[in-house]
């Protein structure tokens, strides 16, 4: 009789993809909000956040152009960075950012152009900021795209998060309004008048107004000094609820 041979067939092991969304990119996401956030923890990009956060409506616009540039430039970054030779990488780095942030600039000046008067200096400057500079290099330049793109999203909305902390702050005790120049203005705390009318009418008799009497704006809020208090603030707060950060920068 024939012998008949059995051949064993091994499994075929399926390998688990990564999540889009997993523990990893939380940590990337959330992180810079807290322990790794660029201004109160690592102090970067503070020239900005002193020059535009005198108002809320344009500290929102400028956040909202960080997130853009610094999340796509990790993302370009890291789909080319290994074609990219080490000599010239910072040369590319700057190329990719600077034509984003044409596209931010161009953008602004077709849809809302008194924005970007106010803004297109410090627009042009996010060339060179250090957060989106710092990025590119310490992680777009060695990890996949997804994450790397995930990285800049996180550091961008971690700066924006204090840039417009710093600017509600600032405008409501300086102006005592929030979102002045947008449509959405709120006139907040003032003297009413036939004009301008506010929700605390410190002009008013009586009412809650009344009690705000003797209230001013405080006029050192609009100068970028008070920033720089309000930064330092912060950074009292957080690494005193977290004195681990102590000697992190």
């Amino acid at each position: 009789m024939a012998e008949t041979t059995t051949t064993e067939t091994t499994p075929e092991v399926i390998k688990e993809k990564d999540p889009l969304f997993g523990k990893a990119e939380k940590k990337l996401l959330l992180d810079p909000l807290g322990d790794t956030n660029p201004i109160t923890i690592q102090v970067l990009g503070i020239c900005s956040a002193l020059a535009v956060t005198s108002l809320v409506y344009p500290s929102v616009v400028m956040a909202i152009a960080v997130v853009f540039v610094c999340g796509f430039s990790s993302l370009f970054t890291s789909l080319v960075r290994n074609k990219i030779p080490k000599q010239v990488r910072m040369i590319v780095q700057l190329v990719i950012i600077a034509t984003l942030v044409t596209i931010v600039e161009l953008t602004l000046k077709r849809f809302n152009y008194p924005i970007y008067k106010q803004l297109s200096v410090y627009i042009g400057l996010i060339i060179t900021n250090c957060i989106v500079m710092g990025r590119l290099e310490a992680y777009a330049m060695a990890n996949r795209p997804w994450r790397a793109f995930v990285d800049g999203l996180g550091n961008g909305v971690g700066y924006g998060v204090i840039l417009i902390m710093v600017a509600v702050i600032r405008e409501i005790f300086g102006k005592g309004t929030l979102f002045a120049g947008s449509p959405i203005q709120i006139n907040i705390i003032g003297a009413s008048n036939d004009e301008i009318g506010y929700l605390i009418n410190t002009a008013a008799e009586s009412g809650i107004g009344s009690l705000f009497a003797g209230y001013y704006n405080n006029n050192l809020m609009v100068l970028p000094a008070a920033a720089m208090f309000i930064i330092g603030i912060f950074i009292w707060i957080q690494r005193s609820y977290r004195p681990t950060l102590v000697d992190v920068s």
